[in-house]
């Protein structure tokens, strides 16, 4: 546990400027201004809107609006903020701003926090929120007071579409196609969870289906049957209970496909004289995609000429790997989403509601033939190769519920005030999570069957439920003064945050009692292996275990989160020329992270897992203020200068601080958390010229450092065949570069286009102490996550009847750290990935829209190094998506 509470110097000198400010604005003769309306920006979507919000920023920050996202075609939030300036995205889910690891970059919902239905991360996952519900995204790259401490690379705020002034409503269809999906498997799917009687059979037994412990707690005697034979009768039972039977069928994968529709509305009320409005919209996505992957581990001592292929007993011998592996992996994702927000506006007040419910299912079938030189289980030489047909259905849910007001009190001084109040859950369940593992035989490499041995886990079941429920309430006041040369804004605010998780696996797995036993010696049936597990099989040779880690071990947590933070700004104008904005932030933060289990049957069990040095390991507690700074020069409309100032910490994630194992998707790596971790603190300066010009033009440079103490940096550790990881604190961090973004208009070399884009370029180290970094090969490197450019570059046309529209789209991200190299061997990166996408819209009348999508047009597939050998490869494949939207 940390303790913190101090007041640093810069905090000190923030706090002496809010108090200077606010006592020369009361000191004056003030001139109040006979009417002042406090109102948010309203984004439209429109270039002009999205430009002016950036400009009228106190703090560096760039705005990506609902037109911009439908000009690239993006689906989802994740895809479309790697279009902003320094942003790349991984895994098509997480963010990564100015080269910072999606642990530096935090999200909100109309400026409230959310929980994340991730299984293995506390930050959300941007792909969950679809382009239909988006009004706007706000990236904040340069800290201010009324945003949380947490801050890293950035916040982005995930703006929901606002209650229209008038009549709205529309429909939109569309089709999809990907060219890898011509191949593809899919099966019947059993996703009716964990079988209630297994549930039941948990506690009952205690967590022990051994034939002896069963025939204690059943009491059984031996009588016509022996004591033994009924206890294996009933542990076979519940073998029986589980999903089993799963065949896949070779064919091609159905176009991918999406229906969407919205409806709104503004009236007027007689009553009070205000308006009333509301807003629904309801969507639909069904994709498949297909992919071939592969996956390597590279030996520790490979020869100078080893080879890269297993083709033959001699690259056997001179192997570059330990291991190898090749993968058949079949998705489908299914979202329904849906929006409604209800809202009343009076004079200067105004309050709304907004539902949002979000259902993301993804399910994964995966065929995966593994070689082990080290071990001698290769085709070529040893004839046999380990294989794992595996099948994942993983239910993924968001529900918020969110009341919020705005409100100018013009007879008090033209004071404002907004407020929100946010309910929200996120649950994730796998009802079907199943691996069933064989040794295949070759002759000469030819395919002669499967068969399962007598080691454990021949089939493998994992059923998971998280739950995640978060409470986040706040609000502002600002009161306006106007003097003779000074124009001055006074803002605090306050902000709560309580959360809670709960994590919860139960895994199984069923034991061949006998040797080996063939179960399959014909290719053409290579798809039904995993149909073996008849009741008569089970009933001649299986048995079934609780897969449950033994006290203090564990694979389920607990953990609850409280952040009571308030803070105190202000915002001056001198001459309309010089503009200091600033403020100080108190935020408390307390969170506690309890490592638990399915075998807490007494009160020693619960000492194991729920003592009191237990407790004190995973609580974070942490009290102290954190201060932004910002001078801005304005040079009229034409141009602006800014300089920034922050002081910021990341903390660790809340499973990142139990010692509970978990399966890393982004590596493919057994992670654990560390009791040890503390808090990352952050010094952040940016600086950056803004320059626009009269027909829209626009340019930006900016430049940025980050001084970080404490990085959170993952450690790999002892494992030559396979690794696992952990997590540790470096000693220190920096992260340095320069961006540049712009659009410009094209009229002169041909009517109707324009340009835009950006380009960052940046460096980083971290360093990590050698007692700290178990087998890291480099304890001084480039953060992991770390790119060293990234480009977006948009060519975009519009015809001057207004019934085209179309933009080709670039992005390109440098090479990064995704996998730290430990034993000698070298750090893997991840390869860069070109891609290049195509928009078409076609306005045929008013009302229609007829939109043509190309993603990743030069064909690149995804490709990771290490030591100059691909280690991880996927294929992506080429999408065309045509659209048909009508708005009546």
């Amino acid at each position: 546990m940390s303790n913190q509470y101090k007041l640093k110097k810069v905090a000190y000198s923030v706090g002496l400027g809010l108090l200077v400010s606010a006592g020369h604005a009361f000191a004056q003769e003030s001139q109040v201004m006979e009417e002042v309306v406090a109102t948010g920006s309203r984004l439209q979507g429109t270039a002009s809107a999205v430009i002016e919000e950036r400009k009228n920023q106190a703090f560096v920050a760039d705005i990506l609006g609902a037109e911009q996202i439908s000009r690239t075609g993006d689906s989802d939030a994740a895809s479309a903020l790697r279009r902003v300036t320094g942003l790349t995205l991984v895994d098509g889910k997480f963010i990564y701003v100015r080269g910072l690891g999606q642990r530096y970059s935090s999200a909100r919902l109309n400026g409230a926090s959310i929980p994340s239905p991730d299984l293995t991360r506390n930050v959300i996952p941007l792909d969950i929120f679809p382009a239909n519900v988006i009004e706007s995204l706000s990236v904040q790259k340069a800290y201010s007071p009324n945003m949380p401490a947490a801050f890293g690379g950035g916040n982005v705020d995930i703006r929901t579409k606002a209650i229209p002034s008038e009549f709205v409503a529309g429909i939109q269809v569309g089709i999809e196609g990907n060219s890898n999906n011509s191949d593809g498997y899919t099966y019947d799917r059993n996703d009716d969870g964990l079988p209630q009687a297994l549930a039941d059979a948990i506690p009952f037994y205690r967590g022990d289906f051994g034939l002896a412990n069963i025939i204690a707690k059943d009491n059984l005697v031996s009588g016509d049957t022996t004591a033994a034979a009924q206890a294996n009768v009933i542990n076979k039972t519940l073998a029986k209970s589980l999903p089993r039977n799963f065949t896949l069928k070779d064919e091609s994968l159905d176009p991918n496909y999406s229906a969407q529709a919205f409806i709104g509305n503004s009236v007027d009320e007689e009553f009070l004289g205000g308006q009333i409005g509301f807003l629904a919209s309801l969507a639909y996505d069904n994709k498949w995609t297909y992919s071939d992957r592969s996956s390597a581990v590279t030996s520790a001592t490979p020869i100078s000429d080893c080879s890269s292929e297993l083709a033959t007993a001699q690259d056997v011998q001179n192997s570059c790997f330990d291991t190898f592996s090749e993968s058949q992996m079949t998705t489908q994702e299914e979202r329904l989403n849906g929006l409604l927000s209800l809202g009343y506006k009076l004079n200067n007040h105004s309050v709304s509601y907004t539902k949002i419910y979000i259902e993301d299912n993804e399910d994964e079938s995966e065929i995966s033939i593994s070689q082990n030189p080290s071990q001698n289980i290769t085709i070529a030489a040893d004839n046999e190769a380990d294989r794992t047909h595996s099948f994942n259905y993983e239910e993924r849910t968001l529900d918020v519920d969110q009341f919020r007001g705005q409100h100018t009190f013009l007879d008090y001084m033209g004071v404002g005030v907004d407020w929100q109040y946010t309910e929200s859950s996120a649950e994730t369940n796998n009802p079907l999570n199943v691996a069933y593992e064989f040794t295949d035989t070759y002759d000469n490499g030819a395919y002669t069957g499967s068969f399962i041995d007598g080691a454990q886990g021949r089939a493998n079941y994992q059923f998971v439920d998280m739950e995640d429920n978060m409470k986040s309430w706040g609000g502002n006041i600002t009161l306006p003064l106007t003097f003779k040369d000074l124009e001055v804004e006074i803002t605090g605010g306050w902000d709560f945050v309580d959360r809670a998780r709960i994590y919860t696996t139960s895994s199984f797995f069923l034991d061949n009692s006998n040797s080996s036993i063939v179960v399959n010696d014909n290719e053409s049936e290579i798809l039904s292996l995993t149909n073996y597990l008849s009741d008569a099989f089970i009933d001649t040779n299986m048995l079934i275990n609780f897969n449950e880690p033994i006290a203090p071990e564990a694979d389920d947590y607990l953990a609850a989160q409280k952040i009571d933070a308030g803070y105190a700004a202000f915002d001056v104008f001198y001459k309309g020329i010089w503009r200091i904005s600033g403020g100080l932030r108190y935020e408390s933060f307390k969170q506690v992270s309890l490592s638990s289990s399915s075998l807490i049957f007494t009160k020693e069990d619960s000492d194991n897992y729920y003592s009191e040095e237990d407790i004190l390991n995973g609580t974070v507690n942490d009290d102290d203020f954190y201060p932004a700074l910002s001078l801005t020069y304005v040079g009229g409309d034409d141009y602006q200068l800014r300089f920034g100032y922050g002081e910021t910490v990341v903390r660790p994630d809340l499973r990142e601080v139990v010692p509970v194992g978990y399966n890393d998707p982004l590596t493919d790596i057994r992670t654990t958390g560390s009791t040890t971790l503390s808090s990352t603190t952050l010094k952040n300066y940016d600086l950056r010229y803004e320059l626009y010009f009269d027909d829209g033009d626009n340019l930006a440079l900016s430049a940025f450092y980050k001084d970080i103490a404490n990085p959170i940096e993952t450690v790999l550790n002892v494992g030559d065949s396979s690794y696992t990881a952990s997590f540790t604190n470096g000693e220190t961090a920096e992260v340095y570069g320069v961006e540049a973004e712009w659009l410009y208009d094209l009229s002169w070399v041909s009517d109707g286009f324009f340009t835009s884009g950006n380009i960052t370029l940046s460096d980083s180290e971290v360093q990590i102490d050698a007692a700290s970094a178990g087998n890291l090969t480099n304890t001084s490197k480039r953060m992991t996550g770390h790119s060293q450019y990234v480009v977006n570059m948009q060519l975009s046309y519009d015809s001057a009847n207004g019934n085209h529209s179309g933009s080709l789209v670039y992005n390109v991200f440098g090479e990064r750290i995704l996998a730290s190299g430990i034993n000698g061997r070298e750090d893997s990166f991840e390869q860069p990935f070109h891609s290049l996408d195509a928009t078409y819209s076609y306005y045929p009348d008013f009302n229609s829209t007829v939109k043509l999508t190309l993603k990743n047009l030069l064909g690149e597939d995804q490709d990771v190094t290490q030591n100059g050998l691909s280690v991880r490869t996927r294929s992506i494949g080429t999408t065309v998506k045509l659209s048909y939207k009508y708005d009546f």
